[in-house]
């Protein structure tokens, strides 16, 4: 099933490139490299080069769309990694993928808590979850404000079979590396909150931030996932029809409003 890497070279190196930012990054934080993971974004990437990173040793898949992970899903190696479900998430389109994935990163109301805990519940398996933060607070994006956070984790703790684990955020697009910075901290902070929390159903020890532009930045406030795609496979092929308005980076999940 593995497409051997050599038939995609640039995904080796790129592999390289960004492993040893990763270690640069994590290493200037005072931070073991090892605890930063490196998720291999694929929304729109074919299976086949997704097989050749997780040939050169990518252990962790992001999705974004339920219907490209569904059509996808069989022509992955999937002995060899675990799937996270990144993207926003319907609550019609949980029942497809919850069999297929270890995570969602996109948690962001209590209706689709409810969905995901009765889909896992009628699997016999707890789902991991992150809530997905809206940090820069966009209206164009889903997620939580901070404000609102902590009492929406709390309210988790009614759900047996998830299993909270830690926040992702997509921060705004910033005009300088300060404002990045600012972002970060502040989900650092959040974080950090979260944890001296102690709650029934949550093992919180995971912050998922940082894509290609910016990951170095979310090392080192902290990030233990970094989502990176277009850097890894290089820039993403669109279906006829699409244009840049309409269009979302797959590191950076789909800007919907709340359903």
């Amino acid at each position: 099933m593995e497409k051997p890497l050599r038939e995609y070279p640039h995904i080796g190196e790129n592999l390289r490139r960004i492993r040893a930012a990763i270690e640069e990054a994590a290493l200037s934080a005072g931070r073991d490299p090892a605890a930063v993971s490196l998720m291999a974004v694929t929304k729109t990437v074919p299976a086949e080069a997704v097989n050749a990173a997780i040939a050169g040793g990518v252990t962790l898949l992001g999705e974004n769309r339920a219907q490209e992970l569904c059509e996808k899903y069989d022509h992955y190696a999937r002995d060899k990694v675990s799937i996270h479900f990144i993207g926003h998430l319907q609550t019609n389109k949980v029942r497809q993928i919850a069999d297929k994935v270890d995570m969602v990163h996109s948690l962001d109301r209590l209706s689709l808590a409810k969905e995901l805990n009765r889909q896992a519940a009628a699997l016999g398996k707890s789902m991991d979850v992150l809530v997905e933060v809206n940090v820069g607070g966009e209206s164009s994006k889903s997620g939580l404000l901070p404000a609102d956070v902590l009492g929406f984790c709390d309210e988790l703790a009614a759900f047996e079979s998830l299993r909270l684990r830690g926040l992702m955020t997509i921060p705004p697009v910033c005009d300088n590396i300060a404002q990045t910075e600012q972002y970060f901290s502040q989900m650092e902070g959040l974080f950090i909150d979260i944890q001296a929390k102690n709650m029934d159903n949550r093992n919180v020890t995971i912050l998922s931030m940082g894509m290609s532009e910016d990951f170095p930045i979310a090392i080192r406030h902290g990030a233990t996932i970094v989502r990176i795609g277009t850097a890894l496979f290089g820039d993403r092929q669109y279906s006829t029809g699409q244009t840049p308005a309409n269009r979302q980076t797959g590191e950076r999940g789909q800007a919907h409003s709340r359903t």
